[in-house]
């Protein structure tokens, strides 16, 4: 009976030692991520006033990116946005954007980005973008995001806006 629980009693232990380490799970980088969502410029103010989106016509951003991510810290974010304007009955795309940016990871889900702006406008400028993971799941990410556009050329006035993106990554 001895002969056999002592080879019993050594693969148990091995058993239950083998399987019970604890996996660790650190992210491997660079790692890339895709994102779209939804922008709705709030507000836009020059030297001439405020024009709010809204009021006379309707403006809507649909950002795509990617995003390479270096650390938990920091990464480098691509992106492109359409902006569809609606007037006095008809749509049509009104701008593109490209809009490349330094990344600035925080814990909780906060992260800050530095991005440049080139438009097919003729306009170009910064945008300092503050965004919050809301819901964070397996595969998708809900967010939201906080944009001020700074824009100068194409011979208007410098200007500063205001805008609410909502949106996925993955």
């Amino acid at each position: 009976m001895k002969r056999l629980l002592t080879p019993l009693l050594l693969f148990f232990l091995s058993y239950t030692v083998s399987f019970s380490q604890q996996v660790n799970l650190v992210p491997v980088y660079p790692k890339i991520v895709g994102y779209t969502s939804i922008l709705h410029p709030i507000v836009t103010f020059d030297k001439n006033g405020s024009t709010f989106n809204f009021k006379d016509s309707y403006t809507v951003g649909i950002p795509v990116g990617i995003n390479i991510l270096k650390s938990d810290e920091i990464g480098f974010s691509f992106e492109m946005v359409p902006y569809i304007k609606s007037e006095n009955g008809t749509d049509k795309v009104s701008n593109f954007l490209f809009h490349p940016g330094i990344m600035f990871r925080f814990k909780d889900g906060f992260t800050f980005l530095t991005r440049i702006a080139f438009e097919t406008s003729g306009r170009y400028g910064l945008t300092p973008v503050l965004n919050k993971i809301l819901l964070k799941g397996e595969n998708v990410n809900f967010l939201i995001a906080l944009s001020v556009p700074f824009r100068f050329g194409n011979d208007k006035p410098p200007s500063v806006g205001l805008g609410l993106q909502f949106g996925i990554s993955f």
